[in-house]
């Protein structure tokens, strides 16, 4: 760009700010961290619902866990695979 010249100015873009709504913590009771951060490897239920079609672990963003959740989470899911409670991959 050579010296002198000026951009030409854009009209100004109207950003809209996203509200961003918490997720709640599907591991939590009543809204009450439960101690010690336990996930039992045999709730095939709640695991299934953290996995997605495919068989892979739903990551923070979208399954709502905090942290030490989702360690928790990712911990059992493994033990149940490994148990032969769940599948690896998806049929």
């Amino acid at each position: 760009m050579a010296f002198g010249k000026k951009r030409p100015r854009r009209a100004p873009s109207k950003r809209r700010s996203k509200i961003k709504q918490v997720k709640k913590d599907p591991l939590y009771i009543d809204g009450v961290k439960p101690t010690p951060m336990y996930v039992d490897y045999k709730d095939v239920e709640l695991l299934g619902k953290m996995v997605n079609r495919h068989g892979r672990i739903v990551s923070r963003r979208k399954s709502g866990c905090h942290a030490a959740s989702q360690h928790a989470v990712a911990t059992a899911i493994k033990r149940a695979r490994f148990m032969a409670l769940m599948p690896y991959i998806a049929d």
